[in-house]
């Protein structure tokens, strides 16, 4: 990938879907850190409408019974990687998206406020299919090359008491063979 960031915050090559669940980042913040997440909706089924009506906020609590649990939340995140690598971009990067919820990240709290979230396709059950690799891979190029990124982290490492993604099946070596001069988590699967 060779896309660049507009002056706006939005990557070249991605579909672009912006989602209403978003605010500005602190006066003077830039995003120092990327989150790696697992999504499907729902649980374990992947290639639906669901994630986007749910970054929407028009996801249908009687469409699934999962639903009528979440249907409420406002959630967003940056970019979302499907199953054949399409990448779709729901914030500017420049914004802050609603992916982190309560976290931390080497002491410092509020996550959503100085990180860039990325969800993957997936859940904890079964591997990520090389296109998402690919187009992750990719992604964090075109990031670092943009964004003053001094780490890359699991929704499970900055939320440790809540949250288990992207998951046991999520490769973090393949990362930091590629990125070396960035900061992974302690060296363990997720």
């Amino acid at each position: 990938m060779t896309e660049r960031f507009d002056a706006e915050g939005w990557l070249a090559g991605a579909v672009r879907r912006e989602s209403p669940n978003q605010d500005e980042r602190p006066e003077g913040e830039r995003p120092s850190l990327v989150v790696i997440h697992a999504i499907s909706l729902p649980p374990d089924d992947f290639g639906g409408p669901w994630i986007f009506d749910l970054f929407d906020n028009t996801l249908d609590p009687a469409a699934h019974p999962y639903f009528a649990a979440i249907h409420h939340l406002r959630v967003s995140s940056h970019f979302l990687i499907r199953r054949d690598g399409e990448l779709v971009q729901f914030v500017s990067c420049d914004k802050r998206a609603w992916h982190a919820g309560v976290s931390e990240w080497l002491g410092r709290e509020r996550c959503n406020d100085f990180s860039i979230g990325i969800e993957l396709e997936g859940c904890d059950a079964m591997p990520f299919a090389p296109a998402q690799y690919d187009a992750l891979k990719a992604l964090l190029q075109a990031i670092l090359q943009h964004y003053p990124i001094s780490a890359v982290a699991g929704h499970c490492h900055i939320a440790p008491q809540r949250k288990t993604d992207p998951g046991p099946h999520f490769d973090w070596q393949q990362l930091r063979c590629e990125f070396a001069t960035v900061r992974f988590p302690a060296m363990q699967k997720s």
